[in-house]
């Protein structure tokens, strides 16, 4: 079998170290691991790797993260991108500093400088300086919100944003066209810092930041005056937003911050949380229940690289803290963006708001009912950020946000991914100015819903891990494509729209046309009263992904109209 005979390669290489090496004969018989640590090559995929750590090539280890930083290295040298530089930060995970020096050290071997953080950095911070000190690229090391035996290399391109077509292709074929690790050039750390191609960056780095977060506040003033009566219960979930989270709240005037203390520390171990991801109401046990003691207004939770970002709002009326999820979030942000750039007269006809196809449609009324012209992309801040590309090369519109459904926001074009630093300031400073009006977040919520329609969205997320997962994964694809649904649950299919190849079938006469669709494994169900069903495997982690959306004529009809809908679509896979 193929890794089977990997994995004695690796153990019989004199490229391979005898640490590694130690670490596969402990798992020689386990034919299982074996076969998930080597039955394929980690994948370089849009946006880098991810993977769990450990020996093996489909494992996060110094070789995988060798190969993909000399085929990154490659394509810069064949760009002239090498005295641009690349930005290096790196989270709190296991392998993290190592995993960045690595990829620091690389890269110099190749006559590029870098420019890596001194300590741990949020990844918007590593988005903000690429652009800022215009290098070539950026690498953040860090596995996001997943597991903690996860860890991951994400690349990021001059401006700012995750690598897209054809970046991210070209430098797939570099990285898979280096077949033998002796080709991942070395330089020690004294030898590339004496040739000036080794820098440590920093504060500097985090001073301009934060300046650049302050420019994108709306109400410095009302931050002054009652940003010391709004009580905020924060938590980094072991991960990197304390520093930075904490001094944007503190010089805008948020006194009362209340930092949950056993998660403000750094630890790749993640050990009071199964998992570190703010989409999981379990992570804020601790938080809520610090809230509760302070009596918070709001609690707020970053992932462990600080780019996404979770809320509980307190009921004034009950007592009790609601949960937000990704879509609340981004909404809440949305319209407190656009009412007060209108008021404040900022508010132009070349104002666009991005979304993604599985978030809410309630977006659409926002923008319809303040003139903002909304685009929709693919799932995956790239595409929010080829957007404002897009944008900047036709002179059209000036972005004032972007946001997913999945606890992330971008606020301005500056930064060109998700920010939850960003996002964290502005739901504060919104928090303020409600409380100013005598209104909490949840009570501007409903006054939203009142506006603009009681709109409901739900996710389902089935963790399928290694191989025979990953299989399952692309059976379940390939059947709902080949065999569709003419209903989920007791709704009926209008459209599908199958982004693999741009055909829209039309459900009900069955007939299908070709459309200019972006390509990406997405199957989109178009469904009676204009609810809507989408699949998806993800593409970052060992899951297939369930989106939906309903709308009802109240918050409990839509609550279980959702639901309804929810169960309809865990029916489809097979």
């Amino acid at each position: 079998m193929e890794y089977l005979k990997k994995y004695e390669e690796w153990l019989s290489s004199n490229e391979i170290d005898e640490e590694t090496k130690e670490e596969l004969r402990r798992i020689k018989i386990d034919e299982t691991e074996i076969k998930d640590s080597f039955y394929k090559d980690l994948e370089f995929g849009t946006a880098g790797l991810r993977g769990i750590v450990g020996a093996g090539t489909n494992r996060m280890n110094k070789y995988t993260v060798g190969k993909a930083t000399q085929g990154l290295a490659n394509y810069i040298l064949k760009n002239n991108g090498q005295n641009k530089g690349v930005a290096i930060a790196y989270d709190s995970r296991n392998m993290s500093q190592e995993f960045s020096k690595l990829a620091a050290l690389i890269l110099n071997a190749n006559g590029i400088k870098t420019y890596r953080f001194e300590s741990l950095r949020p990844t918007p911070e590593l988005s903000f300086t690429v652009r800022e000190l215009g290098c070539i690229s950026g690498i953040v090391i860090t596995a996001s919100h997943n597991p903690p035996k996860y860890n991951g290399y994400k690349v990021y391109w001059e401006d700012g944003a995750q690598i897209s077509f054809p970046v991210d292709k070209e430098i797939t074929e570099e990285v898979n066209a280096i077949e033998k690790y002796s080709e991942i050039k070395e330089i020690t750390e004294e030898e590339a810092v004496q040739k000036g191609l080794y820098n440590t960056i920093g504060e500097e780095i985090d001073k301009k930041y934060i300046e650049y977060l302050k420019s994108i506040a709306l109400n410095k003033e009302i931050d002054k005056e009652y940003g010391k009566d709004i009580k905020i219960v924060y938590t980094p979930l072991h991960g990197t937003g304390k520093k930075l989270a904490l001094r944007i709240l503190n010089e805008l005037g948020f006194t009362n911050v209340y930092v949950v203390k056993e998660q403000a520390e750094p630890d790749g171990r993640f050990p009071t949380v199964s998992y570190p991801n703010p989409e999981d109401p379990a992570a804020f046990e601790l938080a809520l229940n610090l809230a509760k003691e302070v009596d918070a207004d709001i609690v707020v939770a970053n992932d462990p690289d600080a780019d996404r970002i979770g809320l509980h709002v307190k009921d004034s009326k009950t007592g009790e803290y609601i949960l937000f999820n990704g879509n609340m979030i981004g909404l809440t942000v949305a319209d407190y963006l656009i009412n007060q750039e209108r008021e404040k007269g900022f508010l132009n006809k070349n104002v666009a708001l991005i979304k993604t196809i599985v978030s809410s449609n309630m977006t659409d009324r926002i923008c319809e009912e303040n003139g903002v012209k909304l685009f929709e992309v693919l799932t995956g801040f790239k595409n929010v950020a080829a957007k404002i590309r897009e944008f900047e090369r036709d002179n059209s519109y000036k972005c004032i946000m972007g946001y997913e459904e999945s606890y992330g926001c971008l606020v301005g074009d500056k930064v060109r991914d998700k920010d939850g630093i960003a996002a964290l300031m502005l739901l504060s400073e919104s928090a303020a100015l409600y409380k100013k009006q005598g209104l909490t977040l949840w009570d501007n919520m409903q006054n939203m819903y009142k506006k603009y329609g009681y709109y409901k969205e739900g996710q389902i997320s089935i963790v399928l891990e290694g191989a025979e997962g990953a299989q399952k994964i692309k059976n379940m694809m390939e059947e709902i494509r080949n065999n569709p649904p003419k209903e989920i649950g007791k709704y009926k299919v209008l459209k599908l729209r199958d982004y693999s190849n741009g055909r829209v079938k039309n459900c009900i006469t069955g007939e299908i046309c070709q459309e200019d669709l972006p390509k990406s494994n997405v199957l989109y169900f178009e469904l009676e009263n204009d609810f809507w069903g989408c699949v998806r495997p993800s593409g970052t982690e060992p899951k297939i992904k369930l989106y939906m959306g309903v709308k009802g004529k109240n918050m409990e009809e839509a609550t279980e109209l959702v639901e309804d809908l929810s169960n309809g679509m865990r029916g489809i896979l097979k």
